[in-house]
């Protein structure tokens, strides 16, 4: 179905995206690129695909990272003419260098904090590209306005910290031109990049929600472009994330990334289950790492939350003491007890509801008036709008009640902030803090607290105090709705909006003995240490090596428009079948063999009416009655229905229940090929069936002469896959000691006798006719589902043990691209019946007057 993200049709049939308020054509930066014959490719705007045969001549990897901001300060000179530009140290892009490999270049990709002028563009364009390997994207005013307070800052931030926009006043209501901005602003993004890429050789790493859609934008160009994603913000529950008009969108957009990284499992496990629940992508994890099958890419999930810089905190901490006078602070608190909170001025940062909890506590603890104080820093917001202007009000007005409440002379409970604050006045702050306070309601890391904790620990030579050399000891209150809770197992965890609680937590942080807060310190000090930035960028980067190690070996195809555009990737033998090359060969045979599925392979699994057309029996029967022909039919269905649908059909072999039926043509009995006939086991399985099916609405058992199969298509995707694995282990354990087998497909847990399958009907088949002289030298074996891989399986162990000729000419067909056994593929079930059409046509339209049976072979 085409997205309905688009008003503009034409776009979407050319594959294109609108791009808004772009008027001026701009120079190009130079390319960085060796890939011969694709630079015509890359500067029109349709959606090819670039890749290259030739290896590139540049031989060490190189990463290029891109964010909604380069990691660099910008300012007008002195004299207003030009800009001057310096690394920011602060920012993670520039940090996370330290866990790549030493040898790797590293480019970066984002937008200035400032505005720069279009006739400088260029210029500053080049500066930056040659001093600091940092590529701009200019953004137009109206873009940016659109994009970034819009749809980030009203849509997605609000949307991702679970706030829903329950009115216009509220969040604010979905503005489909903030979402073009949105996508306008990501393929500028991404015209930058390829501007300076090279597609066989260079990683992207893309950072956050700002940029959520660029994966498809650069997937479109390079479809083996090895990428990946991370997100640092929440990533929400299905009920919320649902909400989003547009959220199958970024979805499919995310999934053209290799690998996705998320701070915790839960933000990893939302993600995973809006997959399951809008897609319908099920996820495996393997020796530890966990994957999602999308259209024959394995798209990693990375679970790694991001820490500190640690020599950058070290170097302030040095200083601390000389550049912001450590001694005053102590000296201006000297005799209490500080507990401290940064935040940003934001309304997810529960910043007032730990105000309200220190009032409580100084109201529940006296002990603490005229001792306790706390001192909340508040860094400048990013966002704006009425809901932060009412939250700041409120703030205010809380400090103002709570000192005139319980303030002394030379004594106010609440010391706030409210300015931008460096770096090392913060560890100045961190080092006489006994207790840090977080109480966001969400927030996606924080690492606020680790930044404490390795403040509080001092430098190892450290020769500034005394002081340093004595037990290092810090307390932690944090909210249990913030990405570095779990890495924190010492913290007193909270529920921020229970004010109460959060009061007596923050009263037991500060009176706990000095013993369990120096054993709670050394705990989190060997965490986050060993789980720094460098760990996290290391981490990350390797696994995105390991997603990607078998790019280049596999066939690629892009397929779709718009967001529903995703890369199809393949075995390199695995192609679609020629009806042209089939037919040729079919002529030249002399015995063939030709095995058939029903479902979903020549009646569409969509139809309702399963009956076959008068098309597909004229065609099957004309098949069956070439006397050079073996033809059956395999499939999962009762003998009833597929003995009474094919009755004109004379001479068709069918194969019923996988084969536990089988039958050589209509004239001859069923044969059972099961090895037991007993079903005993029916009364012990069908209760636990009937168990799950009560408690499980959307649920059905299909019970069959053979098997029993357990349905959960219209149940909770998540719901009836846990309790289809829930049965599974159930049915295994009562049925260890039965004749049978327990399996799970796409929707279905099914018990059947053992040694039934659709591989040993094929393989009773090619023997049969082995053995009566007529070796096939031609197999055609199409099917589309799991079952049908067992067929494809058993067509090469027939080949080594000399059931096939190794001069057999095979074709193993799946239906629809994805990954399979079969060599070929063909795209669905019209384009199987043409095919079949086409070998009819072909056939000898001489009818047999035998049986056709198993005995005529």
């Amino acid at each position: 179905m085409m997205s309905r993200s688009y008003t503009n049709l034409l776009d979407l049939a050319s594959g294109n995206f609108p791009v808004m308020g772009q008027t001026r054509e701009k120079k190009q930066l130079p390319r960085v690129m060796t890939v011969p014959g694709v630079i015509s490719e890359l500067d029109d705007d349709q959606a090819n695909s670039v890749t290259s045969d030739v290896p590139s001549s540049i031989i060490q990897d190189r990463i290029i990272i891109v964010a909604n901001q380069l990691p660099v300060k910008a300012k007008r000179r002195p004299d207003n003419k030009g800009w001057s530009f310096s690394w920011d140290d602060d920012s993670l892009l520039l940090q996370l260098k330290d866990g790549l490999p030493e040898e790797m270049e590293v480019l970066y990709v984002g937008s200035l904090k400032v505005d720069v002028d279009p006739n400088e563009q260029d210029d500053v364009s080049q500066l930056l590209l040659d001093r600091f390997k940092c590529v701009p994207a200019f953004l137009p005013p109206d873009i940016l306005t659109k994009f970034y307070h819009g749809f980030c800052k009203q849509h997605l931030w609000p949307l991702f910290h679970y706030m829903l926009p329950f009115s216009a006043n509220h969040g604010g209501r979905f503005d489909r031109s903030l979402w073009e901005a949105y996508v306008a602003a990501n393929k500028i993004f991404s015209q930058r990049v390829i501007e300076v890429i090279n597609p066989e050789d260079d990683y992207v790493w893309i950072h956050d929600y700002h940029l959520m859609v660029l994966p498809t934008f650069l997937r479109r160009r390079f479809n083996r472009l090895r990428m990946g994603f991370f997100l640092h913000s929440p990533f929400p529950s299905s009920e919320i994330y649902r909400t989003l008009p547009v959220r199958e969108e970024i979805l499919k957009a995310l999934l053209n990334s290799d690998l996705i990284g998320f701070h915790t499992f839960d933000y990893a496990r939302h993600f995973l289950s809006c997959c399951s629940r809008m897609l319908g992508l099920e996820y495996q994890s393997k020796r530890g790492y966990i994957g999602l099958e999308y259209y024959g890419r394995t798209i990693g999930i990375k679970i790694m939350p991001v820490g500190i810089h640690m020599a950058q905190i070290e170097s302030v901490l040095r200083l601390a003491d000389k550049e912001w006078r450590v001694g005053e602070l102590k000296q201006q608190f000297e005799g209490k007890t500080v507990l401290l909170g940064v935040d940003d001025m934001d309304v997810f940062k529960g910043v007032n509801l730990k105000l309200l909890a220190m009032e409580q506590m100084l109201n529940q603890h006296p002990k603490w008036q005229g001792r306790a104080v706390l001192v909340q820093i508040a860094n400048p917001a990013r966002g704006r709008g009425k809901d932060l202007e009412e939250i700041q009000a409120e703030i205010q007005a809380s400090c103002k009640r709570i000192n005139e409440t319980f303030g002394q002379p030379g004594y106010d409970p609440i010391v706030f902030i409210d300015r931008p604050v460096s770096l090392s006045e913060r560890v100045a702050y961190y080092t006489v803090a006994e207790c840090v306070v977080v109480t966001a309601v969400r927030d996606g890391m924080n690492l606020t607290p680790y930044e404490y904790i390795v403040c509080r620990q001092g430098v190892s030579e450290s020769e500034s105090s005394s002081e340093s050399s004595g037990p290092k000891k810090s307390m932690l209150v944090v909210s249990e709705f913030i990405g570095c809770s779990p890495s924190l197992s010492g913290a007193i965890r909270i529920n921020p909006w229970n004010i109460e609680a959060t009061a007596e937590a923050m009263n037991e942080a500060i009176s706990m003995a000095d013993a369990e807060k120096q054993l709670r310190h050394e705990k989190h000090y060997r965490y986050v240490s060993s789980h720094d930035v460098a760990f996290w960028s290391r981490s990350f980067f390797q696994d995105m090596e390991r997603t990607c190690k078998d790019h280049f070996r596999r066939r690629c195809w892009g397929i779709g428009l718009s967001f529903g555009f995703r890369v199809v990737a393949l075995d390199p033998n695995f192609r679609k079948l020629s009806i042209d090359h089939i037919v040729s060969v079919y002529l030249r045979s002399k015995s063939r063999a030709i095995l058939l599925d029903y479902d979903g392979t020549v009646m569409p699994q969509t139809s309702h009416n399963k009956t076959p057309s008068t098309e597909v029996i004229s065609i099957i029967n004309t098949l069956s009655g070439d006397s050079k022909n073996t033809v059956f039919v395999v499939s999962g269905r009762g003998r009833d229905s597929l003995g009474k649908w094919f009755s004109p059909c004379k001479k068709l072999g069918i194969a019923a229940e996988h084969g536990y039926f089988m039958r050589w043509s209509s004239n001859d009995e069923w044969e059972v090929c099961g090895q037991n006939s007993e079903f005993g086991w029916k009364e012990i399985a069908e209760p636990v069936m009937k168990l799950y099916t009560e408690a499980t609405d959307g649920s059905s058992i299909e019970s069959k002469e053979s098997a029993l199969v357990w349905h959960h298509r219209d149940a909770d995707p998540g719901f009836g896959s846990s309790q289809a694995k829930e049965m599974l282990d159930h049915l295994e354990s009562v049925l260890a000691n039965e004749p049978v087998a327990v399996k799970s497909g796409q929707f279905i847990v099914e018990v059947k006798p053992q040694g039934v399958s659709k591989g040993v009907v094929a393989e009773k088949i090619f023997t049969t006719m082995a053995e009566g002289g007529r070796q096939a030298d031609f197999v055609l074996c199409i099917g589309d589902d799991r079952s049908d891989e067992e067929m494809f399986e058993i067509i090469s162990s027939a080949i080594s043990n000399d059931v096939l000729s190794s001069s057999t000419s095979v074709f193993a067909c799946t239906v629809g691209q994805k990954p399979s056994k079969a060599k070929y593929y063909l795209d669905d079930p019209a384009e199987v019946v043409n095919m079949l059409e086409a070998l009819a046509e072909a056939s000898d339209p001489e009818p047999l007057t035998d049986t056709g049976s198993e005995g005529s072979l």
